[in-house]
């Protein structure tokens, strides 16, 4: 598909009032709305054409860089005095996602919000809704009408040595926010060239990270994996997509953990062949993993109202921009 797609750019205040980079992808007769959770150390921009695509068909995007990532923290020129990059928890991340969420519910009286998380995204989707201390009150869980999750971090596809997350841990509890180098070789992110040459020059995706948020990432998966899960929402439909030589995350852990998962409507799709970025791959694939998405969240999407897609605060910074859409 091709064509041009207009999203509005806002800086926006969060629970805490920090200021947050957003993006919306607004459609032109919304359907749905998508709050999309980006992966670790990355950010929103690097899913334009998707996002585009998606509101092509009909869905609203509401992306945000996470606290401690992207522009949120390393535009120097709007960020929060506090903000920087790798000054993060899973506690934070839980916060804020719920934070997002009410305010696309605000904003869109009328549409089911289905959220899209990405790798370590993905795990933090589904600990807001598996978590067991403290756990999500009904409230909020009644706000989502689904989930998706690609390449979800549950286990890494190498585990870490646990004499090394140990220390970690430790002296996590000492200096949270020390930044460490935790790179990621783009080689096996996705088998796109391209991609992997832009990801080295990315300026708003360090390859670090924070030993609070280094912590987080990997236990998180572990108690969603170990216990949460008995947690899920049994009524809150799930679709899990994983590329089967994934080499960031475990593709035998996620297919496993749909397994054992008791949803009434849940779907594991793997992609064969295909690396931890569906979004990324060549060959095929992204188009078909967005085709895959749209298809499943207009199904489940049970409104049909329109309400305004203008998406304002206060206190936001909103710009314009127009994105180029290419295959």
């Amino acid at each position: 598909m091709t064509g041009q797609q207009t999203f509005t750019e806002a800086w926006l205040p969060g629970h805490d009032s920090t200021k947050f980079y957003t993006r919306t992808y607004a459609a032109e007769s919304p359907r749905a709305v998508v709050v999309f959770v980006h992966g670790f150390s990355e950010h929103v921009g690097r899913y334009e054409w998707a996002h585009s695509v998606c509101a092509m068909h009909g869905l609203t995007v509401f992306a945000y860089d996470q606290r401690g990532y992207g522009r949120t923290a390393l535009d120097r020129a709007n960020k929060s005095k506090g903000s920087a990059f790798g000054k993060t928890s899973l506690h934070d991340g839980l916060l804020d996602f719920e934070w997002w969420l009410r305010y696309l519910k605000r904003q869109y009286v009328d549409l089911p919000i289905f959220a899209l998380g990405n790798s370590m995204g993905g795990a933090l989707v589904l600990s807001f809704v598996t978590r067991s201390s403290p756990p999500p009150s009904e409230d909020a869980i009644s706000l989502l009408s689904g989930v998706i999750c690609s390449g979800t971090l549950l286990y890494q596809h190498l585990v870490k040595s646990k004499a090394l997350r140990f220390i970690v841990r430790k002296m996590s509890v000492v200096a949270p926010y020390l930044v460490i180098d935790a790179p990621i070789p783009p080689q096996d992110l996705t088998r796109n060239p391209a991609v992997q040459a832009t990801v080295k020059t990315d300026c708003y995706a360090l390859q670090k990270g924070s030993l609070r948020a280094l912590t987080d990432i990997l236990d998180v998966g572990e108690f969603i994996w170990c216990k949460d899960y008995q947690n899920y929402p049994r009524s809150l439909p799930i679709l899990l997509l994983h590329g089967s030589l994934d080499k960031i995350t475990s593709f035998e852990s996620a297919q496993a953990f749909m397994d054992k998962l008791d949803a009434d409507d849940k779907k594991f799709v793997a992609y064969p062949d295909a690396y931890h970025e569906l979004f990324h791959e060549p060959d095929g694939v992204k188009e078909k993993l967005v085709d895959e998405c749209t298809s499943w969240i207009l199904k489940h999407a049970v409104s049909v109202a329109r309400p305004s897609t203008t998406v304002q605060s206060d206190n936001a910074q909103v710009e314009t921009a127009v994105a180029p859409i290419a295959a």
